[in-house]
């Protein structure tokens, strides 16, 4: 498959805008969460901003999407509105789950995010399931997949990878190798390192590309769209990025050294772009200025709408936990409830 994407100024400019939007978002959720506004864990995304941004950027509305607990990029990338989230964030009745997701559980209807998933693994059979249904009944739509390497390591993995293949299923697996599952390194975790090779023994077409760069991102994500929209079915991207910051809030970061952060901070998705923009005449001298300026503008607009929130009513906790009583005319032998 040969897919084409812009490379215009207006839309790398798009990227760039994008990624910094979620940087800057999780830098308040950080005060935030400091502040005990933000409670709970807090995954933040710092570093890997260029695979959701370049992965979203190929993906339709009536596209699904799963995510992982590190979901705020993924999130905003998806078009969940910044006001619904730091109002989840923060645990209000606004927010996109009326705030009973809180960070690592953020799910949104319209824009069809399935969710963050705290259980490491966990969203690939959602997948394999969604992207069944919408096959089974003729949609076009597919289903793109987010997690961890340390996924990989979970059964899950192999059963959903073999079954989307086996079935020919439209689905778009986005392993974002960040090379730490929390504290574990890749390579002391896994005997083959080289993720995309775990794939392609599915006989599934894979493909690792340079997690740090928002182009080559979005180039290999059209790439697999396009052929997964053809009915080939399911493809298989190893984005290779790093966290800048700590796997948690909670995390001493004792596993790897300042100086390999550093080493990566060097790659910067968000620098990198804007410095191939400025030398390509793509970003004038202070317009990276001005679209910070406008994004810390929504950020703290947002901040208001979230604090003026409401929290939710004691007696309305009870409702989602538990299914409504059933009729009894409903209760019939072999019927479902």
């Amino acid at each position: 498959m040969s897919a084409k994407i812009r490379l215009d100024r207006q839309r790398l400019l798009a990227l760039l805008r994008e990624m910094i939007r979620i940087r800057r978002f999780e830098a308040k959720c950080v005060e935030l969460y400091q502040a005990q506004k933000i409670r709970g864990f807090l995954h933040l995304y710092d570093g890997e901003e260029a695979v959701s941004v370049g992965v979203m950027a190929v993906l339709r509305p009536e596209d699904w999407v799963v995510a992982t607990y590190r979901e705020h990029g993924q999130a905003l990338a998806r078009g969940i509105p910044m006001r619904a989230l730091m109002a989840e964030m923060l645990g209000k009745l606004e927010g996109c789950c009326r705030g009973r997701g809180g960070s690592m559980h953020i799910f949104d209807a319209r824009t069809r995010f399935l969710g963050g998933n705290a259980i490491v693994g966990g969203g690939l059979p959602l997948a394999v399931g969604t992207a069944l249904a919408d096959k089974m009944q003729g949609r076009a739509a597919l289903t793109c997949c987010f997690f961890g390497e340390g996924a990989v390591d979970e059964g899950e993995f192999h059963e959903s990878l073999n079954l989307a293949e086996l079935w020919k299923l439209p689905v778009l697996f986005v392993c974002e190798n960040n090379l730490y599952s929390m504290g574990t390194p890749l390579e002391i975790a896994e005997a083959e390192t080289d993720i995309a090779k775990k794939a392609g023994c599915y006989r599934m077409p894979s493909e690792a590309v340079d997690g740090m760069d928002v182009v080559a991102v979005e180039a290999a994500a059209a790439r697999a769209a396009e052929r997964i929209r053809s009915g080939e079915g399911p493809c298989f991207l190893e984005c290779r990025t790093y966290r800048f910051r700590a796997h948690s809030m909670f995390d001493a970061q004792l596993y790897r050294s300042k100086e390999e952060v550093e080493a990566w901070r060097a790659r910067d998705p968000i620098d990198r772009l804007a410095r191939w923009m400025h030398d390509n005449g793509l970003l004038h001298t202070g317009e990276r200025e001005a679209i910070e300026a406008e994004i810390d503008r929504e950020i703290e607009d947002a901040v208001r709408f979230a604090e003026a929130g409401s929290l939710e009513p004691v007696e309305e906790l009870e409702r989602f936990v538990l299914m409504d009583e059933i009729p009894q005319e409903r209760l019939v032998a072999g019927a479902a409830p």
